[in-house]
């Protein structure tokens, strides 16, 4: 990532720093390399809850629980906890549900982290980690030689899903995750990036695009691109259709049957 001068935010879910009940100093260790290497860290809530499952209050309270850690090792750095990014993009299924948490977030001195460019690595991470566990090594290299081509047909999604909303490109948001395969794979990703035009610039430099005004008024039961929240919002004729999908042998491997 610092190789590529790519501005990157790390959300964390600090469940994830403990291991039998005790805290791991190994894994604070790699927050800590990750922020001396001078890149960012989010909340992403204690424990990976979602909002659309558990009440605002049990929410609250796990997303206050997932800021200790990570607040103190930015605090040492002379930094601020900015940004949170929403379990499952997962936002609340009314609008007084939303209207609560963003003034508590308000509150608190966070913004919410959005994103535009999403797609399911997720999938492909897992699918590429239990070809891995199982030594399949066939499997392994025909699931990394369709990852990037599958990346840069979302990110083809998303540049056309755009000029249909604004009639311009935005300045995006892409959300990937920290994985086996990502770490392979994320300067490939990089240079294809590249290969298309894009720069790279912080979140706080995208989120001064004008289209990050619009609000998010999406309640149904999903995660989605705020791209897809604001096309809805316009109505069906402003959503792009055939969204690129994850190839079946890959979601085979990752043990689904649809994403």
């Amino acid at each position: 990532i610092t190789a590529a001068k790519v501005p990157v935010i790390g959300f964390v879910n600090e469940s994830q720093l403990y291991g039998e009940g005790k805290l791991d100093e190994e894994q604070v260790d790699l927050l800590r390399e990750w922020l001396d290497a001078g890149l960012d860290l989010g909340n992403h809530t204690y424990s990976h809850v979602s909002l659309n499952k558990v009440g605002l209050s049990e929410y609250e309270d796990d997303f206050l629980k997932g800021e200790i850690i990570t607040k103190e090792l930015l605090k040492a750095r002379g930094k601020e906890i900015r940004y949170f990014r929403h379990p499952y993009l997962e936002t609340g299924l009314t609008l007084k549900i939303k209207a609560d948490f963003n003034k508590f977030l308000a509150d608190h001195g966070y913004s919410i982290a959005p994103i535009t460019m999403d797609n399911s690595d997720w999938i492909f991470a897992d699918a590429y980690d239990k070809a891995f566990m199982t030594g399949d090594k066939k499997l392994m290299d025909r699931i990394a030689k369709a990852y990037v081509p599958y990346v840069e047909r979302k990110m083809i999604y998303w540049e056309s899903q755009s000029r249909r909303l604004f009639g311009r490109e935005i300045k995006q948001i892409m959300l990937m995750h920290a994985s086996f395969i990502n770490s392979v794979y994320f300067n490939d990703i990089v240079r294809m990036l590249r290969r298309r035009g894009y720069r790279f610039i912080s979140l706080s430099a995208a989120l001064r695009d004008r289209a990050y005004r619009l609000p998010d008024r999406f309640t149904d039961d999903a995660g989605v691109s705020w791209l897809t929240r604001w096309a809805t919002a316009k109505g069906e004729r402003f959503i792009l259709p055939n969204e690129p999908l994850t190839p079946k042998f890959v979601l085979t491997a990752a043990g689904l049957k649809s994403e």
